[in-house]
């Protein structure tokens, strides 16, 4: 059963910059310090470095793309601040002085007592699941994401969607496409016991349903209901800043309620969180796991010295650490979330104009093409989204990534090919690297393809890894 949708904000919405200067235009609040030159291959080297990536994006050097939309994670501007951060390291292998910097951060903004650092947020979900996780159980969440379900189902678990239908429709205007149906999760308990679910999985800002939130309504009556039955909540936090845009803006009650805040309250009432660093807190590298209780901090700490380094480091160096704890602070500025947001949406904006499909609403951190209506007749066995994203960066040099019936992989009961509803290309936007102009490059670009669309044929698998075969596996034309 879905969720109603939640009422949005009667007063100005979305608010701009440029309409406190009585103006409908806005501009990014920061300036350029620094820059780095990009080529434009040919066409003869993007076929080239195309048929010898075996039309996978993840496998194209980067120096033979020319606009590189293929993640936001990791690939962010640094601030001045953050720069100056990477100055005052601390390489103590013990007790690094920027790590009592990171946990006072994390505590601060997202409220959790007990941090340990991980080099990224794919080891923070290993040594969660590691130790939260037993032979057998059952995780739900609100739709999956790649590496968060390989490590539930390396630890024993199998994952199961909850969330609401129209995160599954690219064309719904739900506000809130990422909320859990509260009915699913409620038969699911009632299925396999709460005993057998060691957590609930929650998503800010939903990757593969297109970056759509989820409101506070749904995470309060969550909360209410994982209470009911002793299940706890632990948050994928890497976008949950852009999440608490979303409700400010779209929201009633929160219009007026500085993003920080927000984050703060939705922290609240989970009882930990992991993250990866490297999107919203604008550094390279980084991540971290965070909770409330004492003892399952213990085992996290005790075990993040197998995998990834000592507690007070977890994989990073000290510089890296005192730049994350400065961009957690910069991530939370309410100006700077709303250019970051502003800038996706006006590519999502030109798309829309040329009545390109794209799911919509347009979300936070990136702009994803919709490769079943872009190639309606094409079979999803034929990988229409990653052929998309292979004839874009044939067409311009952009590099996107695919997000569809590759990036699901291999039902491991049956080893068939899962089949998503959603089969998607991702234009992800770095934060602080793109201006406007690149977008109406990107935009002009899809717009090629899109014209020329009749002309696809496909792709058929050459080569494929054991796990998340969508970074490595190879792709020959049909």
């Amino acid at each position: 059963m879905n969720e109603p949708h939640d009422e949005p904000r009667t007063d100005e919405s979305p608010r701009t910059m440029g309409q406190q200067f009585g103006r409908r235009s806005w501009a990014e609040p920061w300036r350029i310090k620094m820059v780095e030159p990009l080529s434009v291959p040919s066409r003869e080297e993007r076929r080239e470095a195309l048929e010898e990536a075996g039309y996978n994006t993840f496998l194209l050097p980067s120096e033979k793309v020319y606009i590189d939309l293929l993640t936001d994670s990791g690939t962010s501007a640094m601030s001045d601040r953050q720069w100056s951060g990477l100055m005052m390291g601390d390489e103590a292998y013990a007790g690094s002085r920027n790590f009592y910097h990171l946990e006072d951060a994390v505590e601060k903004y997202y409220g959790f007592p007990h941090v340990v650092p991980t080099h990224q947020g794919r080891g923070a979900e290993h040594l969660l699941n590691q130790v939260a996780v037993d032979e057998g159980d059952v995780v739900p969440g609100n739709m999956y994401f790649t590496t968060t379900r390989l490590h539930q189902e390396m630890a024993g678990a199998r994952f199961v969607d909850v969330v609401i239908d129209d995160a599954h429709d690219p064309a719904s205007d739900h506000p809130f496409k990422g909320n859990v149906d509260l009915q699913k999760l409620s038969d699911l308990i009632d299925r396999v016991g709460p005993e057998r679910i060691p957590y609930m999985s929650l998503a800010g800002t939903v990757n593969m349903a297109g970056g759509q939130p989820v409101s506070m309504r749904n995470v309060r009556e969550l909360r209410e209901l994982c209470d009911r039955h002793g299940i706890p909540i632990y948050l994928d936090a890497a976008r949950l800043v852009e999440n608490a845009y979303f409700i400010q803006e779209r929201e009633e009650g929160w219009g007026d309620t500085p993003v920080a805040d927000i984050v703060a309250e939705i922290c609240s009432l989970a009882d930990g969180a992991w993250m990866s660093s490297k999107k919203d807190h604008l550094v390279n590298i980084g991540g971290w796991v965070a909770v409330d209780d004492e003892d399952l901090f213990d085992r996290l700490r005790n075990l993040v010295v197998v995998y990834e380094g000592l507690h007070t480091y977890g994989g990073m160096a000290g510089r890296d650490m005192e730049a994350l704890a400065i961009g957690i602070g910069e991530s939370m500025e309410d100006a700077y979330v709303r250019a970051r947001v502003g800038q996706v949406r006006y590519l999502g904006g030109l798309l829309q104009d040329w009545g390109i499909p794209i799911v919509t609403p347009v979300g936070g951190h990136a702009v994803y093409l919709d490769a079943k209506r872009f190639y309606p007749e094409m079979d999803q066995e034929k990988f229409p989204a990653q052929s998309l994203a292979a004839q874009l960066y044939l067409e311009s040099g952009v590099r996107s990534m695919e997000r569809g019936i590759v990036s699901a992989g291999r039902d491991p009961e049956t080893g068939g090919h899962r089949h998503p509803e959603l089969e998607l290309v991702r234009l992800a936007i770095p934060r602080r690297v793109y201006t406007q102009a690149h977008m109406d490059v990107t935009a002009e670009a899809v717009k090629a393809v899109w014209d020329r669309r009749e002309e696809a044929s496909g792709l058929e698998m050459t080569y494929e890894p054991d796990f998340l075969r969508f970074f490595q596996a190879r792709f020959r034309p049909l």
